[in-house]
């Protein structure tokens, strides 16, 4: 049943409908109820929870191997961005090293995958209507394509990499992914500019702004955070897998007004400046083998650790609790889009309806990655 509270007289009076969980229209993945005054969001209230998928809980209940498997799951657009932070937690705890050369093949798979995602977020901005393109004309997709090969070239999963193991990777890279992984940064680099175009006609600057207190309040990151000025990358900040060896190679993007526009500009600015990361990555890719030998059974020591990675759209950490058994006694995941939904509450407001939905996508999550 709705709920309705109207006035009385002439007296003003405010309307809430509220259809119910369990109605068609209200039960998604994300819910934002927005107070609207003549055709603009005066309020914002995110409501995450409605695709509630438990990855904490049903990674307490998988041995350290198995874990790997699933962590990629929640956000699947970062998904191997995802399974290597989990995976260096787990290696922290039990005091393991992987070879080199699985450890820069990881980091060169990381910037893959953090190119491949923020071409994804870029498109969605690109085919929004009115102005915007159709699906099928959106640029980047062909470069997101060619990403998406080589991933699927070395580990067998276009969209589910599932290549990393506790201590390395389940095998290497085949002959000639170095060639392939070099065109596919040629393609991009051929698509960015038009698709720079067409999400500046589809985003219109000053929407949704930030502050960068505001970003700092709510724990923002990635480029929703650096679009105010925040200066912060974890890979050059806290140097983890390969990233110390190619710092020379890093450049992090920044903007200072802190909208929508800005948020995608610092997305794809910083896409074109992490291609020289790629291919000096692969200049200095050693040889050797990219996993070591491990017991029939993994069983961590007491203790916990965190391991975290800096993915397309923030920081994305996982903290993991071991009480010496062969599952985590507890799992806790730190990740941007939990953190950028909570920000649109502060964001959205002085949004026009008409523009909406380009404000939220610049906050840039994914859905199963804001409920754990």
């Amino acid at each position: 049943m709705a709920e309705v509270t109207v006035g009385i007289g002439m007296a003003p009076a405010d309307i809430t409908l509220d259809l119910g969980d369990l109605h068609p229209s209200g039960h998604g993945a994300l819910r934002i109820a927005c107070r609207v005054d003549d055709g603009v969001v005066t309020a914002a209230d995110p409501q995450p929870g409605l695709l509630h998928r438990g990855t904490e809980k049903l990674l307490e209940v998988r041995d350290y191997r198995q874990a790997l498997m699933l962590a990629n799951r929640h956000d699947w657009l970062s998904a191997v961005t995802s399974e290597v932070a989990l995976a260096l937690a787990v290696e922290e705890l039990l005091g393991l090293e992987s070879p080199p050369r699985a450890v820069w093949l990881r980091t060169i798979l990381c910037e893959i995958n953090r190119v491949a995602a923020a071409l994804m977020h870029a498109a969605g901005a690109a085919a929004l209507p009115p102005h915007g393109l159709a699906p099928r004309d959106v640029p980047g997709m062909r470069a997101r394509e060619a990403l998406q090969r080589c991933l699927e070239s070395i580990s067998g999963g276009r969209v589910h990499a599932m290549i990393t193991r506790i201590g390395g990777l389940a095998h290497d890279a085949p002959a000639g992914w170095r060639g392939e992984v070099e065109q596919a940064v040629v393609v991009v680099r051929e698509e960015l500019p038009a698709l720079r175009e067409a999400v500046a006609r589809t985003i219109p600057a000053g929407l949704a702004a930030l502050t960068q207190e505001q970003a700092i309040a709510y724990g923002t990151s990635g480029p929703v955070a650096r679009a105010t000025g925040l200066d912060m990358d974890v890979r050059r900040d806290t140097p983890y897998l390969a990233y110390g060896e190619v710092a020379g190679a890093i450049r992090v993007v920044t903007a200072e007004t802190g909208d929508a526009r800005a948020r995608y500009d610092v997305l794809l600015d910083q896409v074109e400046a992490d291609l020289p990361v790629i291919l000096a990555l692969l200049e200095g890719l050693p040889t050797g083998p990219v996993n070591v030998s491990l017991p029939k059974v993994v069983r961590a020591p007491e203790g916990s650790a965190y391991g975290i990675v800096e993915s397309a759209t923030g920081r994305s950490g996982a903290y993991v609790v071991s009480v010496g058994e062969t599952t985590p006694w507890r799992v806790r995941l730190r990740t941007p889009s939990y953190a950028h939904a909570q920000a649109m509450k502060v964001g959205l407001p002085g949004t026009r309806l008409d523009d909406l939905a380009g404000a939220i996508g610049s906050f840039m999550c994914v859905a199963g990655d804001t409920d754990h």
